[in-house]
């Protein structure tokens, strides 16, 4: 993931962060950090949102998803759960939606589910997906609040879970 010659490796040592297992595996953290690799997304009206500069001293839980992934769908509310009660001007989830069709599909989707917490973002052409080395979805990135990667999970799961709240929680507090 991310480049050749980062290792993603579980937590083991004391000043590792607290484990977080998802339903297909679990979140696995990177070492040596890179710099996470973020690009223009578009927001529900089509218009470019800079992430980089956004998101700059937060930590952010990124995830890539699709409206045609089950799990995807699965793991959504958890996500919107987690923004509700962590969202701050330290921590933000934000969930990436690669669908082809872009606002179209996800607009009516979006409506359908009633999230209230999470922002659409837009990434038609799969490239900030690309960038991250995502092999498949949903894939959800932990960035730290210096903007490195941390960490990822690859699959589904319940990030409104008290042990995932304890993972950002982690993050959040050393970013002060």
């Amino acid at each position: 993931m991310l480049a050749a010659g980062v290792l993603p490796v579980p937590a083991a040592h004391a000043e590792d962060p607290p484990a977080f297992l998802g339903a297909a595996g679990q979140f696995m953290l990177i070492r040596p950090l890179k710099k996470a690799p973020f690009a223009a997304v578009d927001d529900e009206k089509g218009k470019p949102v800079d992430l980089a500069r956004r998101l700059e001293g937060k930590v952010v839980l990124v995830n890539f998803w699709a409206t045609w992934c089950a799990p995807c769908v699965t793991e959504l509310p958890t996500l919107d759960r987690l923004q509700g009660e962590l969202g701050s001007d330290k921590f933000e989830v934000v969930a990436v939606s690669v669908d082809l069709k872009g606002i179209e599909k996800v607009g009516p989707f979006w409506k359908e589910k009633g999230y209230k917490h999470l922002a659409i973002r837009l990434d038609q052409r799969g490239t900030m997906m690309k960038a991250f080395g995502t092999r498949g979805l949903p894939t959800t990135f932990l960035v730290d609040h210096k903007g490195n990667v941390v960490g990822y999970l690859e699959g589904h799961a319940d990030w409104a879970s008290p042990e995932a709240k304890a993972l950002m929680r982690y993050y959040i507090e050393r970013a002060k």
